[in-house]
């Protein structure tokens, strides 16, 4: 009886008409929880899954999630359906409107085109959180208003193909590391480490917690794809670091589980210049402490 109480008191301060307006949407109350949420569903495109046209219904609908919060007015949480050539677009709008983006990824196999879901997490006020999470649903309508077919490739993709021969010089991306990279066939790849320890094992570079760069190409044409080893502390400004310089995050997920300090890894795309790449990534690992691990041993 108490917990209903709890509940429905909880609930009653979220200002659920302003919420509404807001996000442009009507939500619904659950008092048991306390919690206001607003949805809609992705179908302004067609989605065929496994060769099945997959109704909205099915595990297509966006939603954000209000409740009281803790140490502020309101917490948030959400699912943001997107197709690839919304996603980084999304984000930005997440990350530069005060929300935290905590997880990127499938649900689906032989989906056609390829659905990704952000997770989105904030606290603040009402107004703050529900104008963040327009602001994320506004970037995705636009995209589509524009063309309603989801691209096929990354936009503003500088110059033609990649040459058939990779040929990366490897010496100036040494120099902007400031470590010793290896090389194969004209690819170069540098590989950074950091401690954590799981089941009371010490683990590092060789048993997956690193952060890796891996550059194809050519010096003046290049794609640069990788993997970052973050603490869930470093994700928000490390993702923030590589989307600044155009760089597509393609997934955000844990490796492992029971690790300490707890691990998050995301991975990313990039196409340019090779020395502009390597900057962009260098920007990641010093915001995220990664030239000088910042997450010691506990």
């Amino acid at each position: 009886m108490f917990a209903a109480f709890m509940y429905t008191s909880l609930a009653t301060d979220l200002n659920t008409a302003r919420i509404d307006e807001l996000t442009g949407l009507k939500g619904k109350m659950n008092d048991k929880e306390g919690v206001y949420k607003v949805t809609f569903p992705r179908n302004d495109a067609k989605v065929v899954v496994d060769g099945w046209t997959m109704p909205p219904f099915m595990g297509l609908g966006t939603w954000a999630a209000f409740t009281k919060g803790a140490h502020t007015e309101a917490m948030v949480m959400g699912d943001t359906v997107l197709f690839e050539d919304e996603v980084n677009a999304a984000m930005s709008a997440a990350l530069d409107n005060g929300l935290s983006v905590t997880a990127l990824h499938n649900h689906f196999f032989f989906d056609q085109p390829k659905v990704f879901f952000m997770h989105i997490e904030g606290e603040g006020t009402v107004e703050k959180l529900a104008s963040a999470v327009k602001k994320v649903y506004d970037t995705t309508k636009a995209i589509r208003g524009q063309n309603a077919k989801p691209a096929e490739s990354f936009s503003g993709i500088v110059g033609a193909s990649l040459p058939e021969k990779n040929s990366i010089t490897s010496g100036p991306l040494n120099e902007i590391f400031g470590t010793q990279s290896e090389s194969k066939d004209g690819m170069v790849k540098f590989t950074i480490g950091r401690p954590a320890k799981m089941h009371g094992v010490n683990i590092d570079k060789d048993m997956g917690v690193n952060t890796w760069a891996a550059f194809a190409g050519s010096d003046d044409n290049a794609v640069v794809d990788g993997d970052f080893a973050v603490t869930e502390d470093e994700l928000q400004p490390v993702l923030k670091s590589l989307l600044k310089d155009k760089i597509n995050i393609v997934a955000i997920h844990q490796h492992m589980t029971y690790e300490e300090p707890r691990i998050m890894f995301f991975h990313y795309w990039g196409r340019g210049r090779a020395k502009d790449l390597a900057n962009a990534v260098k920007g990641g690992f010093v915001v995220g402490g990664l030239l000088k691990v910042s997450s010691p041993l506990p």
